[in-house]
């Protein structure tokens, strides 16, 4: 049987520090190097990503291509780069991430072949290089910090999405490609209409690969508020995806929220109460993360909870609002026609 060809695809944008890391993590690949092409597909980088690739690309004996990706968004990059990509297997990896091992590519390829899964996915390792972004690694890697997403924190088998999950190529030809109207929701839209479809995801934690996160609480936000914002929007899509732990830290918000209001009013004890369990649990949790952490991490980590949980839970508030303001819009303007056309 001929080796599967692999194309490796990896969306950037301002990556300079990274991408080269990344690159190499698949040049060690033991991957047969006639059956892998890596596309680099940079949205516009201002930082000199371009230039590292560039370089790259002309050192290193892999096949990689350096793609333009006018629009922007990573939806759009893994659409364009699905245009030129010839292998039978499809990885998608971040510049900000690095495969773990020598045959990770290898042993994915083996499991869609052995398991007839649609997509095999790795366990991420996020680490940090800041203070802040090692307590947000930890965090990220807490079920009291990101929920039951086993990819994050640990786990095998049946997932209902991965990242830098490796897709079997027939995927894309049958239920199409990344949905770029979901900006920070792609890929979990991408595999809940996957799993809808009927197909397979698989956690396989013999697969590693290594993410750096964002280097403070700042940074961190704004990215999990996107994501936040995203989910309403892909789970109208497919509302059989739906977890309780998705809309967990939206109603952790609501519930600030209310007793924020409770307090101002005179009335406190909703609020202490609601902040004394929290900053127990995230006590807890930031505990139970002492033997694979600093010691001078750990009182960070809380921060980095409370950062995510408020983030998610308020860009989740966000994305519902603006599905009620568009559904309001577009009745707004069906009666409005209505109205144009009722008889006189």
């Amino acid at each position: 049987m001929p080796t599967p060809k692999v194309t490796v695809i990896v969306p950037v944008r301002n990556e300079a520090a990274y991408i080269e890391r990344c690159l190499y993590s698949i040049a060690a690949q033991d991957y047969p190097r006639s059956a892998l092409e890596v596309l680099v597909v940079d949205g516009r980088s201002e930082d000199g990503t371009r230039q590292v690739v560039s370089r790259f690309a002309a050192e290193s004996t892999i096949d990689l291509r350096l793609i333009d990706n006018p629009r922007l968004l990573p939806a759009a990059a893994m659409n364009v780069a699905l245009d030129s990509a010839r292998g039978d297997v499809i990885l998608r990896l971040d510049g900000h991430a690095a495969l773990a091992g020598h045959d990770f590519i290898s042993r994915a390829v083996r499991a869609l072949d052995e398991t007839g899964a649609d997509c095999v996915g790795p366990v991420l390792e996020s680490e940090g290089e800041t203070a802040a972004g090692r307590a947000i690694a930890a965090a990220m890697s807490s079920r009291f910090g990101v929920g039951g997403a086993a990819f994050r924190t640990g786990g095998a088998g049946r997932v209902d999405t991965v990242a830098f999950g490796a897709y079997r190529r027939d995927v894309f030809d049958r239920i199409g490609r990344f949905d770029e109207t979901v900006a920070g929701g792609e890929d979990d839209e991408f595999n809940y209409r996957l799993l809808d479809a009927g197909g397979e995801i698989l956690l396989l934690p013999e697969l590693r690969a290594t993410y750096t996160v964002r280097p403070t609480f700042t940074a961190a936000f704004r990215q999990y508020f996107r994501y936040g914002r995203a989910k309403p929007a892909v789970l109208l899509r497919h509302p059989r995806q739906a977890r309780p732990r998705q809309s967990t830290p939206a109603a952790f918000v609501l519930a600030l929220g209310i007793a924020v209001v409770r307090a101002v009013s005179g009335r406190p004890g909703a609020l202490r109460a609601l902040l004394l369990v929290y900053t127990g649990a995230a006590t807890i949790a930031s505990l139970v993360l002492v033997p694979r952490v600093r010691a001078r991490t750990v009182p960070l980590i809380p921060v980095a909870f409370a950062c995510l949980h408020l983030a998610y839970g308020l860009g989740t508030l966000a994305g519902l609002l603006g599905l009620a303001g568009r559904a309001f819009s577009r009745g707004a303007r069906a009666g409005a026609h209505q109205s144009t056309e009722a008889p006189l």
